[in-house]
């Protein structure tokens, strides 16, 4: 086994490799901007119950429902070149980049992320982190229940999981035990959310932003709490 295969570090997307919150402002905007406030809430109705339903984000179906009554609106056919062709590049994080080139030298760095299978695979080549893990993607409907399939495509002694739900790092570290190291990145809604007092396990590690991954070495990523 090659050193860098016997350390994987598991990389979250949104909010935590880029801004996501952000992108999905800009969204709201576009809405509102080009059909009023109220289509706008009615959108995000949408996207908030098939979220609920199914688990996960999916603004191309929250898109297709809403073309509802506005198949003749000429703006509607824009939203999908909004959408495919937002710059995500644009949203990484400071330094979240410079983070995974540190990560290679003692690890195979990997985007494990949930998610549709058109939009989110997208946003991850147009933000460049395709490119920056060298193909080593992974999007689920839900990645906590995938980890056997994680570690059959990327066998390893040691995993990390750097994400920014901390209730979800905890039902990963309830699953893989001490195989897993867990870091919990401050950052995004859902961490400013969290109630670290009601999650167990606690996460191995915290930072608050991703390119804190920068000032720390192989053995923070191997550490168990």
């Amino acid at each position: 086994m090659s050193p860098d295969r016997k350390l994987v570090v598991l990389l979250d997307v949104d909010n935590t490799l880029l801004d996501n919150d952000r992108f999905g402002e800009d969204l709201g905007d576009h809405i509102e901007e080009a059909f009023g406030a109220d289509q706008r809430a009615r959108y995000w109705a949408i996207y908030g119950k098939i979220r609920d339903e199914y688990g996960y984000a999916d603004y191309l179906a929250a898109l297709q429902l809403f073309r509802a009554g506005l198949d003749d609106d000429p703006d509607l056919l824009q939203m999908s070149k909004f959408l495919l062709e937002y710059p995500f590049a644009e949203r990484v994080f400071p330094k979240a980049l410079e983070a995974i080139a540190h990560l290679k030298a003692f690890s195979a760095p990997a985007v494990l992320s949930d998610g549709d299978i058109v939009f989110q695979p997208r946003k991850v080549q147009r933000a460049g982190l395709w490119d920056a893990v060298e193909g080593r993607v992974m999007i689920y409907l839900h990645k906590e229940q995938m980890l056997d399939s994680v570690q059959r495509h990327y066998p390893a002694e040691h995993y990390a999981m750097v994400d920014d739900k901390p209730r979800l790092l905890a039902k990963m570290k309830a699953v893989m035990g001490d195989k897993l190291t867990t870091i919990f990145v401050r950052q995004g809604h859902y961490a400013l959310e969290a109630d670290m007092s009601t999650i167990e396990p606690k996460p191995d590690v915290t930072i608050e932003r991703i390119g804190d991954l920068l000032t720390l070495d192989r053995a923070a990523f191997t550490k168990v709490a």
